[in-house]
């Protein structure tokens, strides 16, 4: 059966708002590609094998992702400053690093490239393959763990403040790598042609994981943006520590009335959980007020739904030891590691039914 499809049938990046063809460079360069794990409105990642036959993942950035971002030039800079540290701190190993970059180029323009360790899909995406949407207790407090190792690598140590918005699952068994590498070869994932020589080709994912290490802490997106970043204060280290409770749903909704974020409603939710802010936190602020928003009528007891009695007390108190308005008051990566709603943590299934 043929693996081409028709020009008409939008795939993969196609589907994306804004898609342009010539922004995504088609795959090929000096690492052999095997197949594609996956697409973003800003790259495509490709599963590779390099010189020395190592899995590696190719992230091909579109052409305006280059020199013009200079959010690719820090992080570039900060993978060449995390190289460099040679730190023995145990949280560095759940930071995804980088083995090498480079450029590609056509009459269109130049496109960066990453070359990072595979991965696996997102905690998020991990989360939605339960039946329930949400992960067991015990995984997520080794997540939280994790998680909380990496940030206090990268505040302590490293002196850097994680802006980035995803948990990826390392890989730990390289017969998924194998297996999508055998079943790609036997059965070519989709593709088609436009523009005479532009293929564009359909994402294969990997196969569930077998007790694979956790992998990459990123956070900071709208949703879990801390109070001094809304209210335009100097910020430091503490806005790491805001957290998704483990349900299957935001605590905060931050959404308005056409279902758009609005950083006016986050922040009166803010003052539903945690009161109002003191003055002399806002005084570090020319931010004006929410706008007429009303507070909603919500308790951080009611949003939690799925602990009782003293478990469900102590999580609380582990979420308000993050939730604070004062930066300086919240409990920092290393302090949290030593809550006792993270211990004990035993053993169970990686999804919770």
């Amino acid at each position: 059966m043929s693996t081409w499809i028709g020009t008409s049938r939008l795939i993969e990046e196609e589907r994306r708002p804004f898609y342009k063809m010539k922004q995504f460079h088609p795959v090929h360069s000096r690492y052999t590609v095997l197949g594609k794990l996956g697409y973003g409105s800003y790259s495509t990642v490709w599963l590779c094998r390099d010189q020395s036959n190592k899995y590696v993942a190719v992230k091909v950035l579109t052409r305006t992702s280059v020199r013009s971002d200079p959010a690719l030039s820090r992080e570039l800079g900060v993978y060449e400053h995390l190289s460099g540290l040679n730190s023995s701190h145990v949280g560095n190993a759940y930071i995804r690093g980088i083995y090498d970059n480079f450029e590609l180029s056509n009459p269109y323009g130049v496109y960066r490239c990453l070359v990072h360790p595979p991965m696996h899909m997102s905690i998020n995406a991990l989360r939605m393959r339960a039946r329930s949407s949400r992960l067991s207790e015990p995984i997520l407090k080794q997540t939280l763990i994790c998680l909380l190792q990496a940030l206090d690598f990268l505040h302590r140590e490293a002196n850097i403040i994680s802006r980035a918005s995803n948990i990826m699952l390392s890989i730990e068994d390289e017969t998924l790598l194998t297996e999508f590498q055998e079943n790609e070869q036997e059965h070519p994932s989709w593709r088609k042609v436009v523009d005479n020589n532009h293929v564009i080709y359909a994402s294969r994912k990997l196969s569930r994981p077998r007790n694979d290490l956790w992998g990459q802490p990123n956070i900071q997106p709208d949703i879990y943006k801390a109070p001094e970043v809304h209210f335009d204060m100097p910020w430091s280290f503490s806005a790491d520590i805001i957290w998704d409770i483990f349900e299957n749903k935001h605590l905060f909704n931050a959404l308005d009335e056409d279902k758009e974020y609005s950083p006016s409603h986050h922040v009166v939710e803010m003052v539903a959980y945690l009161g109002l802010p003191p003055l002399h936190f806002l005084q570090r602020s020319k931010w004006l007020g929410a706008g007429g928003v009303s507070i909603p009528s919500i308790m951080m007891e009611e949003s939690e739904e799925n602990l009782r009695g003293q478990d469900k007390q102590q999580f609380l108190q582990f979420m308000r030891s993050m939730l604070q308005w004062i930066p300086e008051e919240r409990k920092t990566a290393k302090e949290l590691l030593d809550d006792p709603w993270l211990k004990p943590i035993s053993t169970i299934s990686l999804l919770d039914d």
